[in-house]
């Protein structure tokens, strides 16, 4: 990173584009600081409390359902407060994490989730369980935004990829505890602890982020260079802390150009207008594909298929996060190696074999049993996996490195306000379609959105292995390539002497 000056490209190979092998990440693990690696654990714990609110709520719906004697309309509309309130935090989340800073916005995030977990498990009706999960997606939507910031801003680039996929694994985790917490109970039918014992984690993760400092770049926006020299000394001990500082200041000042920091409008021209249709493109597909219609609704899924019993309707969707974690794991281990776009592109082109499988099991299906139910199970585990390596590890690493230091936050808002409206969508109305479209039907759907999705990807997901956070912006202002287009010389031919040029 220049000490002074403009930021200028160089065709050197990016910072980890060296000999990597498959110990490398380990390697680079092991080489990180211990507040480095802290701060990126604790940061991706957050996605535990995420994760476990995605599927508490499929196994409470199974007895909040009988015990209030709810309409389909009524179970979509309890699952979409939620997420309502995502989009509303997500609004919010950018502007909070540049105002109070990126810590305190998590410090907030884990205290108001535990309070709200505890409210949702005390509520005497329907109508103080949507509030309470109406303000508990508020938290989560801040969470979404913040943390992907949080942890690019605090990771070296040797393993940025990594520690923001790590927030997926924890997602995943979140997810098959919450799960495991609903079979658990389902003997009870208690859905007040299923949704309560989210107080839990929300808790452990608050009690660790008091400790830590915030991010150097949010230190130097705001100006507190002596903070933000002694946390990049902890974090990264051995780079040139100087230079590392005059190099964010140099760049804030170049981007900033005299406005206010994290202004909109420059996300709406040039060079950043691209960027922003990608990431508003990308968190739009990754949520109107599907995925949380699978696990909101992974119960009343397996059902149509034929299983039966709170142990079947709960256990399998744990067995198909179980194998999506795997699958987080290895794109995990890849991310920082093979690059963003292969494994992006990878995981949508599972969820468009899986669609498939599933449009052809729900047409032949009148009965289902036997070799077509397993059929239909491995459906679903095929969709989430290619979900989960793909979409849903790499949004955090693009909400994460999409945009240059004083756009971050914002950009990363962007992205997952577009994201959680398309998640409003699919939650509202999957259960819709399922009984008017069919299985065949909604599936359908799914896959074509699928489809298009590979394309837009395709197209303008940048490659953002092993760049540095400040550098990528030139990606965007070469107009989508990392070189700058050649524009060819223009050639001045004087004809021969005594030749004819008619």
């Amino acid at each position: 990173m220049p000490i002074l000056g403009k930021l200028v490209y160089t065709n050197s190979a990016p910072v980890s584009q060296t000999q990597r092998t498959p110990m490398s990440l380990l390697n680079d693990l092991r080489s990180t600081p211990r507040l480095g690696l802290l701060i990126g654990a604790t940061a991706a714990a957050v996605g535990v409390i995420y994760g476990y609110d995605l599927s508490n709520i499929a196994g409470a719906l199974l007895f909040l359902t009988k015990e209030f004697h709810l309409s389909t309309s009524d179970q979509e509309m309890v699952t979409t407060a939620v997420v309502v309130g995502e989009v509303l935090g997500a609004l919010v989340g950018g502007w909070l994490s540049n105002r109070i800073g990126r810590k305190a916005s998590m410090v907030a995030v884990a205290a108001s989730y535990a309070a709200f977990a505890l409210l949702s498990a005390f509520a005497p009706g329907i109508p103080v369980l949507m509030i309470a999960r109406l303000f508990l997606g508020l938290t989560i939507g801040i969470s979404v935004v913040v943390v992907p910031v949080f942890v690019a801003e605090s990771s070296p680039a040797k393993v940025r990829g990594a520690m923001l996929v790590a927030y997926q694994v924890a997602t995943v985790i979140g997810i098959i505890l919450g799960y495991i917490a609903s079979w658990a109970l389902s003997s009870t039918g208690e859905w007040r602890w299923m949704l309560g014992l989210a107080a839990l984690p929300a808790a452990a993760v608050l009690a660790i982020l008091l400790k830590l400092p915030d991010t150097p770049r949010w230190y130097v926006m705001k100006g507190r260079f002596e903070e933000a020299r002694r946390t990049l000394a902890t974090i990264e001990p051995d780079s040139d802390i100087d230079a590392e500082i005059e190099g964010m200041r140099a760049a804030l000042a170049e981007e900033s150009g005299g406005r206010k920091s994290g202004a909109a409008k420059e996300m709406l021209r040039k060079p950043f207008l691209r960027a922003t249709i990608f990431v508003v493109g990308l968190g739009f597909f990754i949520q109107i594909t599907g995925i949380n219609a699978v696990v909101y609704y992974s119960p009343r899924i397996f059902e149509a298929m034929g299983f039966s019993g709170n142990e079947a309707l709960l256990l399998l969707p744990a067995l198909v996060q179980a194998a999506s974690l795997v699958a987080v794991f290895v794109s995990l281990a890849l991310v920082d190696k093979v690059g963003r776009r292969p494994i992006l592109l990878g995981g949508i082109g599972m969820m468009v074999v899986a669609n498939a499988l599933l449009i052809g099991v729900f047409l032949v299906g009148q009965s289902f049993g036997g070799a077509l139910t397993v059929l239909g199970f491995l459906g679903v585990l095929l969709f989430t996996v290619g979900f989960t390596f793909g979409f849903g590890a790499l949004v955090w690493v693009y909400a994460g490195e999409s945009f240059p230091a004083r756009l971050r936050s914002l950009g990363a808002s962007t992205m997952l306000t577009s994201d959680l409206i398309a998640n409003v969508v699919v939650s509202a109305f999957f259960l819709t379609m399922l009984q008017r479209l069919g299985g065949a039907g909604t599936f359908a759907v799914f896959g074509a959105l699928a489809v298009a999705a590979f394309f837009f990807v395709r197209r303008l997901a940048p490659e953002t292995k092993g760049r540095n956070l400040e550098d990528i912006r030139i990606f965007w202002e070469n107009g989508g390539r990392w070189e700058p287009r050649e524009v060819p010389a223009v050639r001045s031919e004087v004809p021969a002497s005594g030749r004819d040029t008619a």
